[in-house]
């Protein structure tokens, strides 16, 4: 281990990022995980990673700012699925992650220009698969549930965070949190001085 650690040392970014990918891609061969995609997670340029030609999936503007956010904050937490074709990567899931890592200047500088990636099974490689695999992960996201969405609202209020940071750091304007508030009809939530006079 001391001598690969030797090795990496003495390489560049760029050539760090290419030793670890073959690394990992070993490793990913003998791993008793290797049929899980997420078992190797590689690091590869943007600019060959594309989007693919038939994701119904659409961000509105405000959903877009949040995973940006979200990727600020917390870094990128999932892999872009991908298949590899003609010496590039097409998009499977993760369409947005992708267009995060290559439209906001401040991510792509973070992460030196590249977009973490995992290769879907190769059992997936015809393109209807593909298009099935996209819908699946679309469709398996669902939807944030109102009751619960409350629950959230009220643990971070009790935990003093305030309306307008609740808003920011969950996407939501401030209507929806007050929304949120009063589903649980908890007195002590509308104490804000901004929401008391709604109810004179």
């Amino acid at each position: 281990m001391g001598d690969v650690l030797e090795y990496l040392h003495g390489l560049s970014d760029e050539g760090k990022i290419d030793a670890i990918n073959k690394i990992k891609l070993a490793l990913h061969k003998e791993s008793p995980m290797k049929n899980e995609p997420v078992d190797c997670v590689l690091w590869v340029k943007a600019d060959l990673v594309n989007a693919n030609d038939y994701n119904p999936n659409t961000v509105a503007p405000p959903e877009m700012k949040l995973l940006h956010t979200s990727i600020i904050q917390d870094g990128y937490t999932q892999p872009i699925v991908a298949f590899p074709e003609d010496g590039e990567y097409t998009t499977i899931d993760g369409f947005h992650r992708n267009r995060v890592g290559k439209e906001y200047k401040d991510v792509r500088e973070r992460v030196l220009g590249y977009l973490p990636i995992t290769i879907i099974n190769s059992s997936r490689a015809d393109k209807s698969d593909r298009i099935a695999a996209t819908i699946r992960h679309n469709r398996a996201r669902g939807k944030h549930q109102v009751k619960a969405m409350s629950d959230i609202v009220v643990e971070l209020s009790r935990r003093n965070w305030s309306d307008e940071r609740i808003s920011k750091e969950l996407g939501m304007d401030s209507d929806e949190v007050l929304r949120l508030k009063q589903i649980t009809g908890i007195a002590e939530l509308f104490q804000d001085k901004s929401y008391s006079e709604a109810w004179e």
